[in-house]
């Protein structure tokens, strides 16, 4: 009897590896168009190479990691048919590079085995229902999670507000101890995965559903605080970086016959089209024009719908290690002074728990930090709808051993997903509760 029931647990355990393998072949694979890819280090002396810098990046249409600027290095992902023309190009401009990793398709590779074996070992909820955020899920897990606590919770809302050119349905979720109907609470708005590839952000917003549903240890925060939570605010673009390009960012409608998508986070109607691309090719193209997708409307309407209401955004998003508020043209808004100071609040808490000391959160103005951008979702939030704390949280990444190293950039392992998610919160609430108690 017990070998008839070894055998037949045996078999079980091989049917679910089976199908752990199938289904992550299926959602988190990435064939050959990343084969061959290469990541540079660029760095550049002064405020001249970063003007050449910038024409060099639009000229080759090149996916740009993060900005440099003197004293601070950046990344560029480079295609292998592409490496001499950048490599000429730059000697030329006497703009310093190196390679940092010869083929991407080899840390990609690493990513996918790490997602598997994490799928093999954790099961998609906890025992008190929480959904696992020590692996990934895919669109259709992270909906069947929000469908499940909008029947099991009378906290919670699920919603849809609008529809993707693929067919997905954008849906959000509201989480209120009064169904949204005491106008005296604040609002919190937080949305993940705006551009596809960054993965990170998908396990902390779903750790932050967690701990106002599931797993509830500060009940004030529900009691006090309205949240509207957005998981997924590209479902195509995230369902076609895990299942084609990892490196696609944009959405997936058709623009122009040879190039497909559009920067949700460029298409917003503030500043359209100032500091951002008009080629639809690019990875930061604009749109046709502005609010002219699906995405942005979404977030758009959320907003409408809760005007006046909403006191904190936070659009999280990777990676750099960095809290960021407008103006993307490098204006301050008339709050700027206190968004910092929030900002600072936020990312001590961070930083506190941090394993690396080295590579503590920057806060401060988009366009100081990273560079001028326009149509941005935080930009929108700020001046055309009144929310008055707006941020991107950038999120780092995590090199082996659990310190922070941004070097490797959208890259995800599912052994710091805990660690991130954790952190976050962290920050998540310091902002909230200054809201609560201050807004």
């Amino acid at each position: 009897m017990n070998s008839e029931y070894s055998s037949i647990h045996n078999y079980k355990m091989i049917i679910k590896a089976l199908y752990l393998f199938i289904v992550f072949s299926l959602v988190f694979t990435k064939p050959n168009p990343e084969n061959g890819f290469t990541l540079y280090e660029v760095a550049v002396k002064n405020v001249r190479q970063v003007k050449i810098l910038s024409e060099l990046e639009r000229k080759l249409n090149l996916d740009v990691w993060s900005h440099a600027l003197p004293k601070r290095s950046g990344r560029v992902l480079v295609p292998k048919d592409q490496r001499m023309l950048f490599e000429n190009e730059f000697s030329a401009a006497g703009i310093e590079y190196k390679v940092i990793v010869q083929n991407m398709e080899e840390l990609f590779e690493l990513e996918r085995k790490r997602l598997l074996e994490a799928a093999e070992r954790s099961s998609s909820r906890d025992d008190n229902g929480s959904i696992a955020i020590d692996r990934m899920h895919s669109y259709d897990e992270v909906n069947a999670f929000l469908e499940e606590l909008d029947k099991q919770y009378p906290t919670v809302n699920l919603l849809t507000q609008g529809t993707t050119s693929e067919g997905r349905p954008i849906n959000y979720i509201r989480i209120s101890s009064s169904n949204f109907t005491d106008y005296t609470k604040p609002v919190v708005f937080i949305q993940s995965l705006i551009q596809g590839r960054e993965w990170i952000s998908l396990p902390v917003v779903l750790h932050a559903i967690n701990k106002l549903v599931t797993d509830v240890t500060e009940e004030d925060l529900v009691k006090d605080i309205d949240w509207i939570i957005l998981p997924i605010a590209n479902p195509d673009g995230y369902h076609y970086s895990s299942t084609n390009s990892r490196q696609w960012t944009k959405n997936r409608r058709i623009v122009d016959q040879e190039c497909i998508g559009v920067n949700i986070d460029r298409n917003f109607g503030i500043n359209f089209g100032d500091y951002s691309s008009d080629n639809p090719c690019s990875d930061n193209y604009h749109g046709t024009s502005e609010e002219s997708e699906v995405e942005t409307r979404s977030i758009r309407d959320i907003m409408i719908l809760n005007q006046g209401r909403i006191k904190l955004f936070l659009n999280l998003q990777s990676f750099g290690s960095q809290i960021l508020y407008g103006l993307g043209t490098g204006d301050l808004p008339s709050n700027g002074l206190i968004l910092h100071l929030i900002g600072m609040q936020m990312a001590t808490v961070k930083n506190e728990i941090f394993t690396c000391k080295d590579d503590d959160y920057v806060v401060g103005n988009v366009a100081a930090v990273l560079e001028k951008e326009s149509g941005s979702a935080i930009d929108y939030a700020t001046v055309v709808r009144n929310i008055p704390y707006s941020y991107t949280i950038r999120l780092p990444s995590y090199a082996n051993g659990g310190t922070v190293n941004n070097d490797n950039g959208y890259i995800v392992d599912p052994r710091y997903f805990k660690k991130a998610a954790e952190e976050a919160w962290e920050a998540i609430k310091v902002g909230a509760e200054f809201v609560r108690d201050f807004a």
